[in-house]
């Protein structure tokens, strides 16, 4: 009696773990869906790391007490290997080889500090500047003579590009000549991308940096999102917030469909090798990631480790910087650095190197 019962629990566990698996791969390949056609199915990659996290819970469970039923948590592994990578890849580290360059991408919040220590008067600035990176792209960075002028002394180089409201402001450090700038056209109240044509080693290269469509939530927003997560929220409150936050959520990500499409158009017309950076304000489950991940090598995904958390306020936590490159560079070592948390956003940072010069990359 006691082993029916036994099979009967574990074959409905079994089930459970059959729809997990399902709703895992549905969501991991939600990014295939274009927001201006899915507006409330554009963010449901969100979810995913919740899904693939109980996934394997049911992996380990089934694992100590009937190893056939973990088949079914390794066939969802497998068939969703792409999204799961995608999410949380894992990659056996390289030396970063001579003459590699060093990118860094930063949202700075507008150098503005959180609890900024008494010793640093501006520790996000302190931070960049000592992070020995070639190019750094920031997003958010509104700059005054105090630090162009620090900028200048430790990179030589220095521009930015505005968005016609001054809501935001894209910026350049540059250990080589900065050659021209570009804003890349496309419809946003605040946002912007620019293209800045750089001389590196006597090739010229693009740099695109971005900032897409913010997720519209303003501060009472995440405050309340932020409470829910810590259990404060009623159940009438959840769901009327969960409503409110998922129109939301969607109503920016069909904004930023047409714009993140504007810069992987760019990217396909562009005839030098191509470095991308910035803040996608889009999980890594997205159409945002995914569209310009199929024009360019996501640095992070190729060699990074872990889901990589590089936004970190009101209970929100996912990654939404990335760097990215095109063939011609073959990228080593990119991280998110948590070690600096004065701003929203953590710094990601990666090597790349040019492929022709890299006699291991053939």
């Amino acid at each position: 009696m006691l082993k029916k019962i036994r099979n009967i629990t574990l074959q409905m566990i079994a089930g459970a773990n059959v729809v997990t698996v399902v709703l895992m791969l549905l969501i991991g390949f939600s990014d295939r869906l274009n927001p201006m056609d899915h507006q409330f199915l554009a963010n449901v990659g969100l979810a995913f790391p919740a899904f693939l996290f109980i996934n394997f819970c049911f992996l380990v469970f089934f694992l100590v007490f009937k190893k056939k039923y973990a088949l079914v948590s390794v066939a969802g592994f497998l068939v969703g290997y792409q999204p799961v990578r995608t999410y949380c890849p894992f990659n056996i580290g390289r030396d970063v080889p001579a003459g590699a360059v060093k990118v860094l991408s930063y949202n700075v919040h507008g150098f503005v500090a959180d609890n900024p220590p008494e010793d640093a008067p501006n520790p996000i600035l302190d931070y960049i500047m000592g992070s020995d990176a070639d190019i750094v792209c920031l997003q958010e960075a509104y700059l005054n003579d105090a630090i162009v002028s620090a900028a200048k002394e430790a990179y030589g180089y220095v521009d930015s590009v505005m968005h016609p409201t001054r809501a935001d402001c894209l910026v350049l450090f540059s250990k080589y000549p900065i050659l021209s700038k570009d804003r890349i056209e496309y419809k946003s109240k605040g946002n912007l991308s620019a293209a800045f044509k750089v001389n590196i080693g006597g090739d010229v290269v693009t740099v695109v940096n971005n900032h897409f469509e913010t997720t519209g939530l303003s501060l009472s927003d995440r405050a309340g999102f932020k409470d829910m997560m810590k259990g404060k929220s009623g159940k009438d409150t959840i769901k009327a917030e969960s409503k409110r936050l998922a129109k939301k959520l969607g109503e920016a990500a069909r904004k930023r469909a047409p714009q993140v499409d504007a810069v992987a158009g760019f990217v396909r017309e562009c005839r030098e090798p191509v470095i991308l950076c910035g803040d996608f304000n889009d999980s890594p489950i997205s159409y945002a990631r995914r569209t310009l991940g199929k024009v360019l090598t996501d640095c992070y995904v190729a060699t990074g480790n872990g889901p990589g958390i590089s936004y970190h306020h009101n209970a929100f936590f996912v990654r939404i910087d990335n760097i990215m490159c095109s063939a011609d560079w073959r990228p080593y070592g990119c991280k998110v650095d948590r070690s600096n948390g004065y701003s929203d956003h953590y710094p990601i940072y990666c090597w790349l190197k040019r492929v022709e010069n890299d006699k291991n990359g053939r």
